[in-house]
């Protein structure tokens, strides 16, 4: 590109910003009439928004990773950086064997057709999986961005692929075809490869020229064209938050745009924001402490245990069985979090058959066993003191205990609930009545499962208690 063809880029650039500014500022005269905002643009004040309401209530999402990486969808969806920048023997020797010399990553985004991309299917299928959100890749570290997007020229799905806006036609979808779930969009702030990026972190942040010109333009765009409730920010963790203003963007988001009553943010908006600042806590990728936090927390993770991305390679026993996501389902929403359950689709926009049907299989125990899981609540206890693999919620007057191995001799024993004069326990999934059970000696209950064969449920049981109270508190 010559030096006259950057600086008519650049120049195209800074007034496409200056109109995305102007429709931001548009935007909080609409939505403050004239009101003083309530959040500013500090941690202290971002910190202090309410948790809108639904995110708590919905517990599991579905995470679509999706670009060009899906093309060579091998090893990982950090293909180009492990082949390029950190030279991985592994990814050079895929080249060298299956691609011709001076094959480069740009090369790929031609093959990125997603002509079997149907986007009524995957909102029927995120519904059937019982989700309540869904997250899909709009850019990933690559750069590349699934929309057509003006701060993209030439590597987006509209220029060069698919041609065709992806997250578009995704959110018309759902929102025709599945409008309980609510539509989120991921969004790396960084790019590997991006020179302004790189140009920026050589002068030590004191240049900002690829934040002010590409990423957070871009952000403002998503924002206004799609109206995402999930803004799941990625990429930023390594770089101080002042340098990508993360804080300016989210008390616009908060205070004046098109979502600001209902988006919910993650917390990877910079250099010390991870695990502190957020609506929601991610604080590593498969974060799954084990234990009940302070703050509302998701656990993203995949049902490929190796990649987020599609990966040809991937055997059977790379994937998550049913039992396996279940049992992490239990353990995050009794613990506060939620679950956003990743999946990677192919380059041709299908669903991998394995994982569309882990999604459904997960959607099956959901029609029974829900009432355990939306808008729950941690209890007292969240897992149980004498037998291991029980976890706990609770909803009002009611405590569901999620066992995740059918008891020896059809007996569990919960040291962790106390029944009193008032208790009945039923199981979901099994509509014959009250399950006997006896108190325990010292402390605790001893409840005996059904015959399994009159039990809907297929994998992990859940038992429905009324009038218990937790061991170690008074029945008075």
């Amino acid at each position: 590109m010559t030096c006259v063809s950057c600086l008519l880029l650049l120049l195209l650039q800074l007034i496409l910003i200056a109109a995305a500014a102007a429709a931001a500022g548009e935007g909080t005269a609409a939505g403050g009439g004239g009101a003083a905002s309530p959040y500013e643009p500090n941690w202290s004040s971002l910190d202090s928004r309410p948790l809108p309401a639904w995110y708590d209530d919905a517990k599991v999402g579905v995470f679509l990773v999706w670009g060009v990486y899906s093309v060579p969808s091998y090893g990982s969806e950090w293909f180009w950086k492990f082949w390029q920048a950190d030279k991985n023997p592994k990814y050079i020797d895929f080249m060298e064997r299956n691609f011709r010399p001076n094959f480069t990553y740009q090369d790929f985004a031609s093959h990125f057709t997603t002509e079997l991309f149907d986007p009524a299917s995957w909102a029927e299928l995120v519904a059937a999986s019982g989700a309540r959100y869904v997250v899909l890749t709009s850019k990933h570290h690559e750069g590349y961005t699934n929309w057509p997007s003006a701060f993209s020229p030439n590597w987006n799905s509209k220029d060069v692929g698919p041609k065709r806006d992806l997250v578009g036609d995704l959110a018309k979808a759902f929102r025709s075809k599945a409008p309980h779930v609510h539509f989120g969009l991921y969004h790396s702030m960084f790019e590997w490869f991006n020179p302004l990026y790189l140009q920026d972190r050589h002068n030590n942040y004191e240049t900002n020229l690829f934040v002010e010109t590409k990423t957070v333009p871009e952000l403002y765009e998503l924002i206004n064209q799609y109206q995402p409730e999930v803004v799941w920010s990625d990429g930023a963790s390594v770089d101080p938050d002042w340098y990508w203003n993360s804080t300016v963007f989210l008390a616009w988001l908060f205070n004046s745009s098109p979502v600001k009553d209902t988006v919910v943010v993650n917390d990877r908006w910079g250099e010390g924001a991870m695990c502190h600042h957020g609506s929601f806590y991610t604080c590593q990728d498969r974060y799954n402490p084990g234990s009940l936090q302070n703050h509302k927390w998701e656990n993203a993770m995949t049902l490929d245990k190796g990649s987020w991305g599609y990966r040809r390679e991937a055997t059977l026993t790379d994937y998550l069985t049913i039992h396996d996501l279940l049992t992490t389902l239990a353990q995050t929403i009794s613990c506060g979090g939620n679950l956003l359950v990743n999946v990677g689709p192919t380059h041709d926009g299908r669903i991998p058959t394995i994982m569309e049907e882990r999604l459904r299989q997960l959607g099956s125990w959901l029609d029974i066993n829900g009432d355990s899981v939306y808008s729950s609540r941690p209890w007292t206890h969240q897992n149980d003191s004498l037998t291991p693999g029980v976890w706990y919620t609770s909803r009002g007057d009611r405590v569901y205990a999620m066992v995740l191995e059918w008891p020896e001799d059809d007996l569990v024993k919960l040291g962790s609930v106390v029944t009193t004069k008032h208790t009945s326990i039923t199981m979901l999934g099994y509509g014959h009545g009250n399950l006997t059970f006896t108190p325990l000696e010292n402390t605790g209950t001893h409840v005996t499962f059904p015959a399994m064969s009159k039990v809907a449920s297929q994998w992990v049981w859940v038992l429905d208690m009324l009038g218990v109270i937790p061991a170690g508190h008074s029945t008075q």
